[in-house]
């Protein structure tokens, strides 16, 4: 650990929360219909759209007649993708000949893509079209992002709102979510990224001649090995930028490319991987000042910021430090051939990092993308220590509420707020208020609905797989508790709608291409209605005036509640399957054994 990395972890904290509150501010008057000054712009643009599909943007909808908006809406968008993936192969933009996604494949990412999730079983530039890329993933990239904001902004009326039965108009959020808030930021986004050197263009691949010629060995479906001379390297590119943007801003995670943000198409400079990082904060970031804005308790706002804050920087220290020491088995090694040498790894562990980047940004980055829903990373995850690997897995594991996805992060930490408002409310033995509002038994068994079918998602999922070894353990690169954490990881990151991965799982098999998109759809869809649900009773209830015994949510002792619940919850959850994976593997890993 340096100074110097600890200044870029800094630095990139100081700027998301500088730019927290004029996003957050813009935002709260984008979704209340207040005048902005992109208005001359998209103004007329929504007032078309509206009228080309027959939307009333005047008119309000139940929480029931929401969800239903939603479930169809996405089911939609969701055929439509598989469709195309399916027939790319006879559909224009595929200078490379692509063949048609094979049917389990096509399933998995129409999902992952439709959720949010961004789960990638296959190597991009290799399986989809330039059509497929820019027509269904980038697509679904500003969507998906826009429903999740949509969800959270309804959740944030029935907070604010009183003895009132809707809760906006789906189609209207949506619309203002992705003209007002992701397109002008991603155009912009796109520019800065294509100065950085990220590819944008429609050219087909190039052939690059090796200066000496490869033997390359592979391994066929039959297990039989097949060897081969190779004089050429076709080199990949596309309209990666506008992508990139989208993914980042969207916090959708996936790649353009297999090697994600660690290659040099889509993540060239330090600059370029400071800017991606940002861009997932920032949205997140700005949602706890819309919270505090629309509910008329800015104070509130930074106390859920702060919390999140917290988080934050526990997991960033545990991930940093676990990654600038160097391996104990490499160090082992170096002191038996020489007494005098202190390690093979001086700097801490590089494996699976690039060098542009270092430990410091790896783990930065490694820490952000799982805080959120996003999924895009800089380094392979399956290459950390296992503590630094323990981080973004826990990560996940806590709902990924520290700052989380667009909009899904809010949603996912107001119910950690409903749960420890709950438990105030217990110890005082009293009724417990939320901002004004009773939170009743209904309120409470929705929340606890949500948070159940998340853990039951992961480890019934994890639990299946282990008990299928030829469909499930015969994927894995390695074996042990790493094995174990492969797993548990894939199942946690689909359901948890992050999409990163540990890369050692060979994850393109039918087993893992169908759980996994059934993951994906409980981690999206069983948990929003719960979320809508609770914002729909909420809407309802008349405001109570505070008394002595109120419990104030503005206050440092409900930041230290809130964490706390957090962690509880996620700790008396997972901690078992967690020391059998990643903790357990750091303990053997320090008595001499690997896996």
């Amino acid at each position: 650990m340096t100074a110097n990395g600890w200044f870029q972890i800094l630095l990139f904290f100081a700027l998301v929360l500088v730019c927290a509150k004029p996003v957050g501010v813009y935002m709260a008057r984008v979704f209340e219909r207040e005048k902005t000054f992109l208005d001359v712009v998209f103004r007329p643009l929504e007032r078309l759209v509206y009228k080309l599909t027959g939307i009333d943007e005047t008119r309000e909808m139940r929480w029931t007649e929401y969800s239903i908006a939603m479930l169809v809406f996405s089911l939609v968008t969701l055929i439509a993708t598989y469709a195309i993936e399916r027939l790319q192969h006879i559909l224009p933009l595929n200078p490379q000949h692509l063949a048609a996604v094979p049917s389990d494949l096509a399933w998995n990412t129409a999902v992952s893509f439709t959720t949010n999730t961004n789960w990638q079983s296959y190597v991009p530039e290799t399986t989809m079209s330039y059509l497929t890329q820019m027509l269904t993933l980038a697509y679904h990239n500003f969507f998906s992002a826009a429903v999740g904001m949509a969800l959270a902004v309804a959740l944030l009326r029935g907070i604010s709102r009183r003895e009132s039965k809707t809760l906006g108009n789906f189609w209207v959020d949506t619309t203002r979510a992705s003209l007002w808030v992701l397109l002008p930021a991603c155009f912009v986004y796109a520019l800065l990224l294509v100065s950085q050197g990220v590819v944008q263009n429609f050219r087909p691949y190039d052939q690059a001649k090796l200066v000496q010629p490869m033997t390359v060995t592979t391994t066929g479906a039959d297990g039989k090995a097949t060897t081969q001379t190779v004089t050429t390297q076709s080199i990949a590119q596309g309209p990666v930028a506008s992508q990139e943007a989208i993914k980042m801003l969207g916090t959708n995670g996936g790649g353009f490319f297999n090697t994600n943000s660690a290659h040099p198409f889509e993540n060239p400079t330090p600059f370029s991987n400071f800017l991606e990082m940002f861009s997932i904060f920032v949205i997140p970031a700005g949602f706890t000042v819309m919270l505090g804005k629309m509910t008329k308790s800015p104070a509130h706002g930074w106390a859920v910021f702060a919390a999140m804050s917290a988080l934050f920087f526990a997991g960033v220290l545990v991930a940093y430090y676990a990654e600038a020491q160097p391996n104990p088995l490499l160090h082992s090694a170096a002191m038996h051939i020489d007494q005098h040498t202190t390690a093979m790894q001086p700097g801490g562990n590089m494996e699976g990092k690039e060098v542009r980047f270092g430990i410091a940004n790896s783990a930065l980055f490694a820490t952000v993308t799982t805080d959120a829903s996003c999924g895009a990373v800089n380094a392979m995850h399956d290459s950390f220590m296992p503590l630094g690997g323990l981080v973004p897995l826990v990560n996940i594991m806590l709902g990924e509420v520290i700052f989380g996805g667009v909009g899904a992060g809010m949603y996912g930490m107001l119910i950690f707020v409903v749960l420890a408002v709950f438990i105030a409310g217990l110890m005082v033995g009293r009724t417990p208020e939320y901002l004004g509002k009773k939170i009743e038994s209904y309120d409470v068994k929705m929340a606890m609905l949500y948070t159940l079918i998340f853990p039951l998602s992961i480890l019934g999922f994890s639990a299946v797989t282990l008990m299928m070894p030829s469909l499930g353990l015969s994927a894995l690169a390695n074996g042990g508790p790493h094995g174990l954490s492969e797993i548990l990881y894939a199942f946690t990151s689909a359901t948890g709608n992050n999409g990163s991965a540990f890369a050692g799982l060979s994850a393109n098999t039918h087993w893992y291409n169908l759980s996994l998109g059934f993951a994906m759809l409980i981690g999206r869809f069983l948990m929003a209605i719960p979320v809508l649900a609770i914002a729909g009773n909420l809407a309802r209830k008349k405001l109570v005036p505070p008394s002595p015994g109120t419990f104030p949510v503005h206050t440092p002792l409900f930041t230290i509640l809130l964490i706390g619940t957090i962690l509880i919850v996620g700790a008396l959850t997972f901690f078992p399957a967690l020391s059998l994976g990643p903790v357990l593997e750091h303990l053997l890993l320090h008595a001499g054994k690997a896996y």
